[in-house]
């Protein structure tokens, strides 16, 4: 049954299996932006990865101009990783128009059986604990599965800018999917 856990250094090989899958195609929620996949390849890289995404929470820590703190989570299931996803803690400029709050992605194989939607209503808690009420997602205008991970999880479609559909979920309310992902985090 899948989780959402700290970004962890064991899921090492299965996460360098799933960046294969994405064969360079940008993933949302990653944190792997400015890392080269040949570096990560490498223990000891992989682990000042992990460290870094664990680390990028912390207000102090340093990050680029332009970035905000953001809880990284793994999605995993049993010991394969499944995907990532971001909790960004406030909202910039870019974040506000493109972005949002909450960013994810699945990796390719294990896409429509529900995992970015049990990942999402599991964050919604973890959210509210970092203050956000009313967390902000966007998707592309043609992305037909992030569309349906969104509204599953309750979220009310606002309008479409520059080709990104927002929406506006509140991260208080428990629906039942948030229910089921909260149980199973707890066990």
């Amino acid at each position: 049954m899948p989780l959402l856990i700290a970004p962890d250094a064991s899921y090492h090989s299965s996460w360098l299996e799933a960046a294969a899958e994405f064969d360079g195609a940008r993933r949302d929620g990653g944190g792997a932006e400015d890392w080269a996949l040949a570096d990560l390849a490498e223990t000891e890289s992989f682990r000042g990865f992990v460290d870094s995404l664990r680390n990028a929470a912390l207000p102090e820590a340093p990050r680029k101009p332009g970035h905000v703190p953001c809880t990284f989570l793994w999605v995993v299931d049993g010991r394969t990783f499944l995907g990532s996803l971001a909790i960004r803690h406030e909202l910039n400029d870019f974040l506000l128009n493109e972005g949002g709050h909450i960013g994810y992605s699945i990796r390719p194989s294990a896409r429509r059986r529900g995992h970015a939607a049990e990942a999402l209503a599991a964050a919604l808690p973890i959210a509210r604990k970092l203050g956000i009420t009313r967390a902000l997602l966007t998707c592309d205008e043609t992305n037909a599965g992030s569309r349906a991970t969104i509204e599953r999880n309750g979220g009310v479609y606002e309008v479409t800018r520059n080709g990104k559909r927002r929406y506006w979920l509140e991260c208080g309310t428990l629906t039942q999917a948030t229910q089921a992902a909260r149980h199973r985090t707890e066990e």
